[in-house]
């Protein structure tokens, strides 16, 4: 990264775009503890978190979910949440065990939220795509994080899913009053959800603002969007 400068602000919505290569995420593993950085510093709440571990990062309230679902395909819907409760919990050796009712209350809270109550008894391995990846929205946020990191959250979706979850995204991280950085291609996504836009080209970054004037930027134009 060629000195990156980012302040979040909380409870709002925030685009990382850029074209491959662009760097958008390098700077998703460091900031969540999968990359150690060289210089600088990454803070979150006051906190120096750069090259803490992925763990420690996670229990201070970031989460992150990946471009391919990581659910455990083997268990159940509500068994997948039920998970990084009990871990959080520090009950990660009584996984075989049946979980505290408020474990499964606080599950399927989630589920009923992110519109998966009816597939609680499902095999995660059997979901459709889409719902593959609202199930890592629910992973993601049962934990109540107050950074949420979203990795092409619409990936491999068609246009209507696409859109369909998007909104679910806005409107369950507004009632949450959680704050989202996201990266994604499709810049109908973007300049409709994000409140602000961060433009990475080659590690550095080339422009930040609202949508429509990332929209307008000549610099974001010709090297993002193509237009010389």
């Amino acid at each position: 990264m060629d000195d990156v400068n980012l302040v979040l602000e909380a409870g709002r919505i925030r685009a990382l775009i850029g074209p491959n290569g662009a760097g958008k995420t390098t700077l998703f593993n460091l900031l969540t503890g999968h990359l150690r950085p060289d210089a600088g510093s990454i803070r979150f709440e006051g906190t120096e978190i750069g090259g803490r571990p992925p763990d420690e990062i996670s229990r201070r309230g970031l989460s992150r979910a990946f471009q391919i679902p990581a659910v455990f395909r083997s268990l159940t819907v509500l068994e997948n949440l039920q998970i990084p409760l009990l871990s959080r919990a520090g009950r990660t050796l009584d996984l075989l065990k049946p979980p505290p009712p408020v474990t499964r209350e606080r599950a399927r809270e989630m589920l009923q939220r992110v519109g998966l109550s009816d597939q609680a008894s499902r095999p995660a391995s059997l979901l459709p795509h889409g719902d593959l990846k609202r199930l890592e929205l629910a992973l993601a946020l049962v934990s109540q994080p107050r950074l949420l990191l979203l990795d092409e959250p619409t990936a491999g979706m068609a246009v209507p899913e696409r859109r369909a979850l998007m909104e679910l995204i806005e409107r369950t991280v507004q009632i949450l009053a959680v704050t989202v950085l996201f990266t994604e291609h499709d810049m109908d996504v973007v300049f409709a959800i994000a409140e602000r836009v961060t433009v990475l080209d080659r590690g550095r970054v080339i422009a930040e603002g609202t949508p429509k004037e990332v929209r307008a930027n000549p610099e974001v134009r010709a090297i993002y969007l193509g237009e010389r």
